[in-house]
């Protein structure tokens, strides 16, 4: 099935299509479509639901949307929906060195460092029809980044048990223990009998 993602981020595309190796991942620029809608919710489920009606609006067919941000205990779940905007003093997206920075900065010699990513996935069927899952994965915030693979806050965010940073993950072990990781499983799960029964 060919699946229209709400987003421009090639990373994120590569996830999505590594987790759903037997739809076609379509982003729209690939297609020469501009897309940035304004987030405006309060929660990861209202940011999916605008990014998929948005795009939805547009294209007329299946559209997969997420939206996902870290949440730090210490910081009362912040950045949270703001993650992409975290340290904008005028509310735009910015650098992820950007975001990085200020929290480190707000969890200098903080010893609770416990935080967990979260990731809601929208898949919009029709104008009538669509599924929702949620997932989270637990971890810590390191004292300072390491590692250069993934991409957003994954250089500072400490998995205990493997005993690196999403950073330093392959993306076969990111994949699989990761909030997109798990919600892309999910909503699969909910996705794969579409192909026949309505395609």
């Amino acid at each position: 099935m060919k699946i229209y993602l709400a987003s421009g981020n090639i990373n994120k595309k590569r996830e999505v299509q590594e987790l759903l190796p037997s739809h076609r991942i379509v982003l729209p620029k690939d297609e020469g479509m501009e897309f940035d809608p304004e987030e405006t919710g309060s929660t990861f489920f209202e940011n999916s639901m605008i990014k998929a009606k948005a795009l939805y609006d547009i294209v007329k067919a299946p559209v997969l949307a997420d939206d996902s941000g870290l949440c730090v205990d210490f910081l009362n779940g912040a950045p949270g929906v703001h993650s992409a905007r975290y340290g904008s003093i005028e509310g735009e997206h910015v650098s992820a060195e950007a975001g990085i920075i200020k929290v480190l900065n707000e969890l200098k010699g903080v010893k609770k460092r416990s935080a967990f990513f979260a990731c809601c996935i929208v898949f919009l069927l029709n104008e009538n029809r669509f599924y929702s899952v949620q997932e989270i994965c637990e971890g810590t915030i390191s004292e300072a980044p390491s590692g250069a693979g993934g991409f957003g806050y994954d250089p500072i965010f400490f998995v205990e048990k493997l005993g690196k940073t999403f950073a330093e993950l392959t993306s076969e072990e990111k994949n699989s223990i990761s909030h997109r990781g798990k919600a892309l499983v999910s909503i699969s799960k909910l996705i794969e009998p579409l192909k026949t029964s309505i395609f």
